[in-house]
């Protein structure tokens, strides 16, 4: 969505006045600050921002660890984040920062917002914007608030799907358009840098001469699973620690599936999201349910007991992906 900037940048004005003998030079200030406006590219839509922002709401976990790691957290109000992820706050590398910035609420909402001054609200579809839900980012910018979405749930005009680029490629871009919304691009060029580092390090144990593991993300769900397509973070989780997501092909973010599917595509590992309590599903009862649920005993993982659990806050998308790789690069290279 394009969005028009709230004030005109200041330009200096010169006013003649007229006096007996000569003109005094009247010159008003530009306020503007240096820099500023700057204009990014968000979800396709080019999106101008009139100053840095000040007063920040951010919903999720991930989201704002994005904005923890660029030291951010003075120009945050506030932040969102369900009881269920106490678990992500403590094991967090920015706990600290968790505990300096008020937590504002379970749900982000419309009121929480106002309530807070937010000059911007950091989210995504699905990840606390959503029609149903009330609160997007048209519905900000006709109360004058500005908003950034997360570029891993943008939407790409395929129905309900999300996700317009590659896992990996939405962090970075994120991270630059962070960068230059908030006049810290170097200290985000240095965190690209660094998580790419990570990357091929993991990837490059990778052997070239062994079949690579097939792997099933499961995320929630007895009746039909919720995985992760293409579009997600858990697909260039799964590709660059040396495995195959076997849903490659469904061209979204977080999605449903049958049982029947994953059954046929026979996972050799099943990558679990751990919420660590933040479901009534624990990871252990993730586990019994998967091993005694009878339409998968025929499946590979099952059978081998090949489960390895990621926390929540490293699968969707924020700064703790390239660890992840890394950790679960270290599991798949035990596959044989």
């Amino acid at each position: 969505m394009p969005s028009t900037p709230r004030l005109l940048s200041a330009v200096a004005v010169t006013v003649l006045l007229a006096s007996g003998c000569g003109a005094t030079v009247a010159t008003e200030p530009d306020t503007t600050a240096p820099g500023y406006p700057v204009t990014v590219t968000n979800c396709g839509s080019e999106v101008t921002y009139d100053a840095k922002p000040t007063s920040v709401v951010s919903n999720d976990i991930g989201i704002t660890e994005l904005l923890f790691a660029l030291g951010l957290e003075d120009h945050l109000a506030g932040y969102t984040l369900s009881e269920g992820q106490d678990s992500g706050v403590d094991s967090s590398p920015w706990r600290s920062s968790f505990e300096k910035v008020p937590r504002l609420a379970e749900k982000i909402s419309t009121e929480v917002v106002q309530a807070a001054g937010a000059d911007l609200v950091f989210a995504g579809w699905s990840y606390g914007f959503g029609d149903e839900r009330g609160i997007t980012p048209e519905s900000l910018r006709r109360q004058g608030i500005d908003s950034y979405v997360l570029t891993e749930s943008c939407r790409n005009g395929n129905e309900s799907a999300r996700g317009i680029m590659p896992p990996l490629e939405a962090l970075y871009t994120d991270l630059r358009n962070l960068g230059k919304i908030f006049g810290v691009s170097e200290r985000a060029e240095r965190l690209i840098a660094e998580y790419k580092q990570t990357v091929a390090k993991a990837s490059a144990t990778v052997p070239d001469d062994k079949e690579r593991p097939s792997v099933f993300l499961y995320d929630a769900g007895t009746d039909q699973p919720l995985t992760s397509g293409r579009n997600a973070g858990p697909h260039e989780i799964i590709s660059k620690a040396g495995g195959e997501n076997i849903f490659a092909d469904l061209d979204d973010s977080w999605t449903t599936v049958s049982w029947e599917t994953v059954v046929a595509r026979d996972p050799d590992v099943i990558l679990i999201n751990d919420y660590a309590g933040g479901t009534p599903i624990t990871l252990t009862e993730k586990k019994e349910f998967l091993r005694s649920n009878p339409a998968l005993s025929s499946v590979t993982a099952v059978e081998q007991d090949r489960f390895f659990a990621l926390p929540y806050a490293a699968l969707v998308e924020g700064p703790r992906n390239p660890r992840a790789i890394a950790d679960f690069a270290e599991y798949l290279s035990t596959i044989h």
